[in-house]
């Protein structure tokens, strides 16, 4: 949107004698040879350079007009209206351990494991698709853990980098030798197993000196604490001493699941397996942190909670209405002086001297 404006308005009361005496100048009859009778010389014909002569008054007219308008320095603004957004900063924690193998999350027609699932979920929730409004003001890190906790992206703006990080994200695969035995057997079973307090301990770590005016720990664990040397409540209680909230999410549920193993002929195969969903533990880290506690059996579930989480922590967007001005003074002024001069010129030259 353009705006104009004069900067000096008051100086516009200048046109009023310019336009007076222009008024007077031009239609004041004025006798330059006296004689007895010019009846004959009305039927004379007019010149092209009398009739330029004619105009020269108004051109001169013009002129002063022009720069009585630069005298009062017109300006023109381009109205514009600036968006301050405030985002928050978002520690996401995601259990990578074995029991994440289990295949009961259909994605597109297929069945996946819960850690696919759950990064599909997650990359939507960041880039804003299919429903979510998207994350780009909030900065956003990333934790994976099993049996260790590993910060593998610092609270960032750079949401390409992030989802990048997240792709590499994998469970735990043993190493095997030529012979097929695994290589890597004590470390391979230590990360099997999960550490919640571990990674909770470590992104409180990342958040308590982001400036922010919101912080929140979004944790998704499909097993109960079983490794780690900071239990989840002692974890649980940091957050809550810095300001910050945990939303937990339980993946999956309690019971039986389809996890893949291979059988006598080598074939991938479904084998339903116990697993143990600790939802207490995960509300009770909630709870302590004035977060929730939300639990996802299936991929419509696990995008309904990060609906809920979109909702509750907004970003705040702040508009602001500006213009900003130019000067454009020198237009007129510059035309006004042409008209000026060229009157001045033609009038002492060409057409000097002509009866009009």
């Amino acid at each position: 949107m353009t705006n104009f404006r004069f900067e000096s308005p008051l100086v516009l009361l200048l046109l009023i004698p310019v336009v007076a005496i222009a008024i007077i100048t031009v239609f004041r009859r004025q006798q330059t040879v006296l004689y007895s009778s010019v009846t004959f010389l009305k039927n004379l014909p007019v010149t092209p350079r009398q009739r330029l002569r004619r105009l020269l008054p108004w051109l001169r007219i013009a002129g002063l007009i022009l720069l009585v308008v630069a005298l009062a320095r017109p300006q023109l603004g381009t109205e514009e209206t600036r968006i301050r957004s405030e985002g928050i900063a978002i520690q996401m924690c995601i259990d990578r351990s074995g029991s994440m193998q289990a295949m009961d999350f259909p994605v597109d027609g297929e069945q996946v494991n819960r850690l696919q699932a759950v990064k599909h979920v997650f990359r939507k929730f960041v880039a804003g698709e299919d429903g979510f409004s998207g994350r780009q003001d909030d900065l956003i890190g990333l934790i994976a853990f099993g049996g260790f906790a590993s910060a593998l992206c610092p609270p960032t703006l750079d949401h390409g980098a992030l989802l990048d990080v997240l792709s590499s994200v994998k469970i735990p695969e043993p190493v095997l030798d030529a012979q097929g035995r695994i290589v890597n057997e004590q470390l391979f079973r230590e990360e099997q197993s999960t550490a919640i307090g571990d990674a909770l301990a470590l992104a409180v770590d990342r958040l308590k000196n982001v400036e922010s005016k919101s912080k929140v720990i979004v944790l998704l664990s499909d097993g109960e604490n079983t490794a780690g040397v900071v239990s989840p409540q002692d974890a649980a209680s940091a957050a809550a001493e810095f300001g910050i909230k945990v939303y937990s999410i339980g993946v999956g549920s309690n019971g039986m699941a389809p996890y893949p193993a291979v059988d006598l002929y080598g074939r991938t195969v479904l084998q339903q397996q116990p697993v143990s969903l600790d939802e207490e533990g995960l509300k009770a880290i909630a709870e302590a942190t004035d977060g929730l506690y939300f639990n996802a059996k299936d991929l419509d579930g696990l995008q309904q909670v990060y609906t809920e989480i979109d909702k509750l922590e907004k970003t705040e967007v702040e508009g602001r209405l500006y213009t900003s001005y130019r000067e454009i003074f020198n237009y007129p002024l510059l035309s006004g002086l042409g008209c000026v001069l060229i009157t001045l010129l033609l009038g002492n030259t060409w057409l000097r001297g002509l009866p009009s």
